[in-house]
């Protein structure tokens, strides 16, 4: 009997002993890392920019370019964005995600702060990604809530204030200014985190520099801080070029190039093929490139019509020719499509496609910096020619998808007899308002695939001067806004009508403050 009591001691004791062993830091080993203090800024940083991009992408193919005349998703029901008949339910998607995402980005911010082995530039990254959403965010709804948005974890702070635009975009430039100087000599990061720049600290400089000069064009127009705004302009492109630098090739713009391996799978792959299809071309963004003869559609004269490895924006043409759609066209006016955006290259599944070319998860390019830099130099705000700078956008759109451009078989031997071929040369002798719409004509066709960026450009400044269809609602006007989503009128009502009183109704009419005269 004592022999058989000793050995369930000596059992109890060994099985405590294993348990010991079994559940030694399993918490820190089994722990979700994007949900525990023990998360690290790395781990954080590549999925909040894929799930970004997932957002940003599948809205500029169904919203941004249905707005934007790129393409015209046909049908005679309602609800089609290309006549400008917005349904509420398109504001939930962009909003919920956005801010979704910006947990992850505050959290990153937070434990690079509070964590002392952990370098500075995770917290300028942050810092630049915060303020490249929140742009976002309130360029596309207005006022938001923003110093005290994200806290329920934390504050359980469940119905934050909304911001001013005014007060969210001054904050933003100050965390821009942050994160340059945190940036600037800043130590290494892990390059498997960072889909967009390899781990590169200086080129998130250059995008942080580069997203301040687009943010301050922005707001140039706005009288209450004009002076300000250009005054910072004319440093970053001019006087303080060198403590401000931005993106000078190519190879610095800030694209997630997706490679095809997960997670970096382009989020138009989880478009069904046939849909990608489905949208027609809008006549104004194929008709001006069938005409400029662009390199990069596969014009008729360069092969067969059939998409080419030359044809790196994937568009089909309708029985060898380019013909699109005429975006805002009365109901019942056209039963068929024309050219399309293609999905299959060569017709295999081999090659790159607008579905998953690396090049479609674009945030800021170089070509949108040249066209801004002209821009500033066409208003007065810095010296130099615009026509330099308008020459080089130009050339840096096409390069960037067709590196090897110009082919010379085509008698294309530089940018300048392209433009010239096409009769889109800059006009020196033009107007202000001649020399802008050449310059958003073009950084039109750059900001191709960026997210909501061409319809954030047009409602700044109009242009490029697109057509009126006879079938557009809202009075043919260009939707100003999205409206909020309904969720935010049922969890936060009382910061929702007090957003309402201060902004205007919630109405895709209701221009936002940088609109307003």
């Amino acid at each position: 009997m004592k022999t058989n009591f000793n050995k369930i001691i000596i059992g109890i004791v060994l099985l405590g002993l294993v348990l010991s062993a079994c559940t030694k830091d399993f918490t820190e080993v089994n722990s979700d890392p994007n949900s525990t203090p023990s998360a690290k800024p790395h781990q954080l940083m590549a999925p909040a920019l894929v799930g970004i991009m997932g957002y940003n992408q599948l809205r500029n193919r169904n919203f941004n370019n249905e707005l934007m005349q790129v393409t015209v998703d046909m049908g005679d029901g309602e609800g089609k964005v290309f006549r400008y008949d917005y349904r509420s339910t398109w504001a939930d998607y962009l909003y919920n995600g956005w801010f979704l995402e910006m947990t992850n980005i505050k959290d990153m911010l937070r434990i690079a702060k509070d964590t002392p082995t952990l370098n500075k530039s995770y917290q300028g990254i942050a810092l630049i990604m915060q303020s490249w959403v929140y742009s976002l965010l309130t360029d596309t709804y207005g006022n938001v809530p923003y110093f005290y948005s994200n806290q329920a974890k934390d504050s359980a702070n469940y119905e934050p204030t909304f911001d001013s635009q005014k007060d969210i975009y001054l904050d933003i430039f100050k965390k821009l200014e942050e994160a340059n100087t945190l940036l600037n000599g800043g130590p290494a990061i892990v390059g498997s985190s960072d889909p967009v720049y390899n781990g590169d600290v200086t080129k998130w400089r250059r995008f942080g520099n580069s997203l301040y000069l687009r943010l301050l064009i922005r707001l140039s127009g706005k009288a209450e801080v004009a002076d300000q705004c250009i005054a910072k302009i004319k440093e970053i492109i001019e006087t303080k070029a060198s403590t401000y630098p931005k993106i000078s090739r190519n190879e610095e713009s800030a694209i997630l190039r997706w490679t095809g391996v997960g997670p970096y799978v382009s989020p138009l792959m989880t478009v069904r093929e046939q849909d990608f299809r489905a949208p027609s071309m809008a006549s104004f963004f194929i008709d001006n490139l069938t005409a400029w003869n662009d390199p990069r559609i596969n014009i008729p004269t360069y092969g067969t019509g059939t998409p080419t490895k030359t044809n790196r924006w994937a568009i089909a043409p309708a029985s060898g020719a380019f013909v699109g759609i005429p975006s805002g066209y009365t109901p019942g006016q056209y039963t068929s499509k024309k050219a399309s955006f293609y999905s299959i290259t060569n017709n295999t599944n081999t090659g790159p496609t607008l579905m998953n070319d690396p090049l479609t998860g674009q945030i800021l390019n170089l070509a949108e910096v040249d066209f801004m830099c002209a821009e500033a130099v066409v208003k007065g705000w810095v010296s130099g020619s615009a026509k330099n700078y308008y020459d080089s956008g130009a050339l840096h759109s096409i390069r960037l998808w067709l590196p090897n451009w110009p082919d010379t078989s085509t008698k294309i031997y530089n940018i300048t007899d392209y433009l010239t071929a096409a009769d889109i040369d800059f006009n020196e002798a033009g107007t202000a308002e001649e020399k802008m719409e050449q310059i958003h004509l073009q950084k039109y066709y750059a900001l191709f695939l960026c997210d909501m960026q061409q319809w954030f450009e047009y409602r700044r400044t109009g242009h490029p001067n697109l057509p009126k269809g006879p079938g557009l609602r809202n009075g043919g006007v260009m939707p100003a806004r999205m409206t909020y989503p309904v969720s935010v009128q049922s969890t936060n009502p009382t910061n929702y009508k007090k957003a309402v009183e201060a902004q205007g109704q919630d109405l895709i009419s209701t221009q936002v403050w940088w609109q307003k005269p």
